[in-house]
Formats: structure tokens, sequence, C-alpha cells
């Protein structure tokens, strides 16, 4: 069984986990959209300029002669060099149709040759050299895709005799979406490494182990030893937890001491009743030839132990009157049990008694944090 802290630490990671793959599904989505987008604009441009790099090295007009393709009085058929060097500037893909067959291309065939003498896309044909238009867009290149731009090539008459191209491959933009979700990928690991150790930390310090203290004062209740208070820091639900378990304590630690005083007392009783006669004579006879005792020097402290109620012991209360009466000065419940060495609760029952009989008077001091404390007053 997981503990509690692997509960939650499971919980986090797991929801860093989720958030960073959804993170980055939507920005890969968003990558793809731009990348093509991009892909396009430089195929647009890539074509012009190769367009006119073509014009200016080769001057004329095109035409077809002999079953090739000229550019003025230069053969562009199998002229490798020229769309070498076209590719080389604009890192695309260059091909020169004559009508709708490759006569020089840098791209390659299955064989890892140029694609010399292969045909281009029907829909292609259509749109550039039917239509005279030109062409921008996804299209498939010797069984494979590429973003690409077509632009028919005119003879002086006005007739379309081939077609400039430029591409971009998939694979190409495949490759910068994939570099760049590693990177998203490496980056979001590590955010989560130093996540989960960070709530780790707290988790430990501020859950875990003000947990922990709690449940050792619990075994210690649960093994007689009822003296010991939990001190934890935390959260404000952790502190209130340790309220109400030392509340629990003081709250059983009075009951253990009214289940004591209620013992002795009738154990004092039985040996008062078998006795009774012989202390009735007894007293009798000391009250006829003994003079009556002088009166205590602090008369309003002097409490009798017939006046006492349930539960308060003579023997407690004239330790708690000496220690009083040794330490003038406002006290509160709790110092006054540090002093006696007694707990909070029943040192409480007793200052309250004595207040009752106007030995002292009780008055609230208020802090600037936290609950008042009330402090007992001698008179």
């Amino acid at each position: 069984m997981h503990s509690l802290k692997h509960h939650i630490l499971i919980l986090m990671v797991g929801s860093l986990v989720l958030l960073a793959a959804s993170f980055l599904t939507g920005i890969g989505w968003y990558m793809k959209d731009r990348i093509v987008a991009g892909a396009i604009l430089k195929a647009q441009t890539d074509l012009a300029i190769c367009a006119e790099i073509i014009d200016k090295t080769y001057p004329g007009s095109w035409l077809v002669q002999d079953g090739s393709l000229y550019k003025g009085p230069a053969k562009i058929s199998l002229n490798n060099n020229l769309v070498d060097h076209l590719s080389r500037l604009t890192g695309d893909t260059v091909t020169l149709f004559l009508f709708e067959t490759r006569v020089a291309t840098t791209v390659s065939g299955s064989n890892g040759e140029r694609a010399i003498g292969t045909k281009v896309a029907d829909n292609v044909a259509q749109t550039v050299l039917k239509n005279g238009q030109t062409y921008v867009g996804e299209a498939k290149v010797v069984e494979q895709w590429y973003q690409t731009g077509y632009v028919p090539l005119r003879a002086e008459s006005g007739n379309i005799v081939g077609m400039l191209f430029v591409g971009i491959s998939q694979a190409y933009e495949q490759e910068i979406i994939t570099r760049y979700l590693t990177t998203m990928a490496e980056l979001a690991l590590a955010l989560t490494i130093l996540v989960a150790l960070l709530s780790w930390f707290f988790l430990q310090k501020f859950i875990i182990n003000p947990l922990h203290n709690i449940m050792l004062g619990t075994r210690d209740v649960a093994t007689g030893h009822l003296t010991q208070k939990v001190k934890v820091s935390g959260a404000k639900e952790i502190e209130e937890l340790e309220d109400a378990f030392n509340q629990m304590v003081e709250q059983i630690q009075s009951l253990t001491e009214e289940i004591n005083d209620a013992t002795i007392s009738n154990s004092e009783n039985d040996s008062i009743e078998s006795s009774e006669a012989t202390t009735e004579l007894t007293v009798e006879s000391t009250i006829d030839t003994e003079q009556e005792p002088p009166a205590k020097q602090d008369a309003p402290w002097c409490i009798g132990e017939e006046v006492l109620p349930k539960g308060l012991n003579q023997d407690t209360l004239d330790l708690i009157i000496q220690y009083l009466q040794a330490t003038p000065r406002p006290l509160s419940a709790e110092n006054v049990a540090e002093g006696v060495k007694l707990t909070r609760v029943t040192v409480r029952r007793y200052l309250e008694f004595l207040e009752q009989r106007g030995v002292l008077k009780s008055e609230q001091k208020y802090g600037t944090v936290g609950r008042p404390v009330k402090l007992f007053i001698p008179l």
C-alpha cells in the first residue's frame, strides 16, 4: 500500500506529465501549420529568385529545338550545373521541365539517380501547362510529398513549352518539427523533475512530518503516556489537527485525574466510616481539653477540605496556593501548571475554584496574534 506522500506525488507528477503532453501536442499542431505556411511562402519567393537568375544568366526566349529545351542559344536540357547551382542558393529541390517531362533536376529517383524523363503530376500539368497558372502548394514529386511552386515557361510566341519547379520536402518539415518538439520535451521533462523534487520537499516538511509527529503522539496516548503534547508546524489544517489532538489529551488527562480522585475519596470514606465512633469521642475530648488554635495569617487562603467540590484534592489545592503565594503576580493556568508540575487542565479547575471563592480574579490578555490568555490575579 502506497503512503500518502506517494499518492500526492504521483497525482501531481501525473498531472504535470499530462499537461506537458497536451502542451506539446498543441505546439506540434501549431508548429506544423506555421512551418507549412512558411514553406509555401519560401517556395513562392525561391521560384521568383530562380526565374530571375535564369533570365540574367541565359538571355533570350524559351524555345524547343530538336526535342530539347533552350533558353536563347543555351541548351537547358540536361544542364545539371544550372539546377545544382539554384538548389545550393535556395536550399530547395529545383527542376526544369520540357512540357510535362523533367529534363534537368535535382530530384532523385528510386534508383538514387536524377529523375530525368519522369513526368509531373496530372493536377499540376492541368494547372500550369493547360491553364497557364502558377501552382503553389502540396504536390507529389517522384513518390514523395513536397511543398512546391511551379511556374510556366513561355516561348516568344506565348506558347507554354515547359515549367520551372522548386520544392521543399515534407521530410525536411517533419525533421524541423521533430527537432523542435524534442527540445521542448527535454525542457518539459527537466521542469517536471524540478517540480517533483520541490513538491517532495514541501510535502515532507509541511504535511508528512507533522502528520508523523501526530501519529507518534497517538501511540504515546495508546501506551498510557498522557503528559506529552504534540508540537508541529505546517498548513492550517495540520495545526487545527494538532489543537484537536492536544485537547483530546487534556480531556483524557482530566478524566484520568477525576477517576483517581474518586478512587482516593472512596477509600478515605471507607476508612472514616470504619472508625467513626472512635473519631467522634476523640474530637469531643479534644474540643473540651484543648484551647482554640489561633487564626491563620492568610485567612482568605484558608480553605478546608469540607468546602472542596467533588474531584478536587486538598493536597493539590495547598500546593497550588503555596505557589500562588510565592509568586504574587498575574499568572496563566499554563504558568502555574509548569510551576507545580501538573497538567494545565487540572490546574485550571483549581484556579477557577479559587476565583469562585473570591481569592483570585481573572482577566483576558489579548496579544497581536492567537487566542487571548486568561490571567489569574491574587486579591
